[in-house]
């Protein structure tokens, strides 16, 4: 809306009184190499009509301390996304290579506003590749799926996952504060290493997993959903969905993609095939 004495003369910027709404930034932690597959998938992506997006761009190095975690990459990001009220944040790993569709199934899913986390399928980079689909802990993948399906999980990889910002604002409400670098931010994701001896068995015990299982886990057992506003969630035994129809690539820096010998085929059958992006 323009006032109504300005002029509409050559050479002048006009800027719109209302600011674009702020509904869904795209998270990207990364090395700062990407292969071109990753950046055509990426660029290639179908935009819907009359839509608002951000993008925020961190560089992630695990080997230096001068640079960042995956998780406090992804610390960063969400405190972007809290202090600039946006509704949705996506999460995109720089090896994950989006089918062309994706955004588009992302705005639908932010038009019906009934799911909180939403995943895509990608698999593991190894030989023979599984799945990213668990339910369950130190229970590996579960296969009971065909590509298409819908699959309610209790953890989803990060790597092309959308979550309502109102989960991450409760989380980080409660969230202690640190420094990752030389930034203060929040842990709302956390990389578990343990270490711990054991005096009874005289014997030293690790553990260690990845940020994304840990925050799924954190938002169940702290019961997010709940503090968030979405109360039938946390009910649910498996309160994270994963459509396998958003099929990625995941790609390492030789350019091979994951599932490389047709891992994917054990879970195709007639009924499905074509549905799968």
């Amino acid at each position: 809306m323009l006032k109504e004495n300005d002029g509409l003369r050559a050479g002048h910027l006009i800027e719109a009184y209302k600011k674009s709404q702020k509904r869904i930034m795209l998270g990207i932690p990364m090395t700062g190499l990407l292969r071109s597959e990753w950046v055509l998938a990426r660029y290639g992506q179908i935009i819907p009509c009359n839509w608002s997006m951000g993008e925020f761009f961190q560089y992630v190095d695990q080997f230096s301390p001068l640079h960042y975690t995956v998780a406090d990459a992804r610390n960063i990001i969400v405190q972007e996304a809290v202090k600039q009220d946006y509704e949705w944040l996506f999460f995109v790993d720089h090896d994950v290579v989006l089918p062309p569709a994706t955004i588009l199934h992302i705005n639908e899913r932010m038009n019906k506003a009934d799911i909180p986390v939403w995943s895509g399928l990608y698999f593991t980079k190894s030989r023979p590749a599984e799945p990213l689909i668990y339910r369950g802990r130190g229970n590996s993948y579960y296969g009971n799926w065909k590509l298409g399906d819908k699959v309610w999980v209790d953890a989803v990889p990060m790597g092309c996952t959308l979550i309502h910002v109102s989960i991450l604002k409760a989380m980080y409400k409660e969230a202690e504060e640190y420094k990752a670098g030389d930034r203060k931010v929040r842990r709302v994701f956390h990389t578990p290493r343990q270490v711990h001896y054991d005096p009874q068995t005289m014997a030293w015990f690790t553990a260690q997993g990845t940020e994304d299982i840990h925050w799924c886990t954190k938002v169940m057992e702290e019961k997010f959903f709940e503090k968030a506003g979405w109360a039938k969630f946390q009910k649910k035994k498996y309160p994270f969905l994963i459509d396998t129809a958003i099929f990625c690539r995941h790609i390492d820096w030789n350019g091979v993609q994951y599932p490389a010998e047709g891992e994917e085929g054990q879970f195709v059958d007639e009924k499905t095939v074509g549905k799968a992006i």
